[in-house]
């Protein structure tokens, strides 16, 4: 019975580090791309912190990430079409992915 009760705290365990991890990475990735267009609307510095800092609350807007490309694609107009948006978003994911898997090693 205890083999059984550790396998159920070892799955939980895992379950919780995974959820927390794509958090993590979901977080990452937002900021990375608030930066990317913070850059692209001529914002540097502490404005592109702050802008970055925006497109990161606007992900909690609702699940997924449609709020995010709402908020980049309405601030970046013509700037950058939605195929851009979309693939830097896919690209930025897996540098986040990236980054937080080299802190945690």
């Amino acid at each position: 019975m205890t083999t059984m009760k550790d396998r159920e705290n070892a799955f939980e365990n895992k379950f919780a580090h995974d959820a927390e991890m794509q958090f993590k990475a979901e977080a990452r990735r937002n900021k990375l791309l608030g930066l990317w267009a913070a850059e692209l609307l001529g914002k540097s510095g502490e404005a592109a912190n702050e802008y970055a800092k925006e497109v990161i609350k606007s992900d909690f807007e609702e699940a997924g990430d449609e709020d995010v490309y709402r908020k980049v694609s309405g601030d970046l107009g013509d700037k950058a079409d939605e195929t851009t948006i979309r693939a830097k978003m896919v690209s930025l994911m897996a540098e986040a992915k990236a980054q937080i898997m080299e802190e945690h090693d």
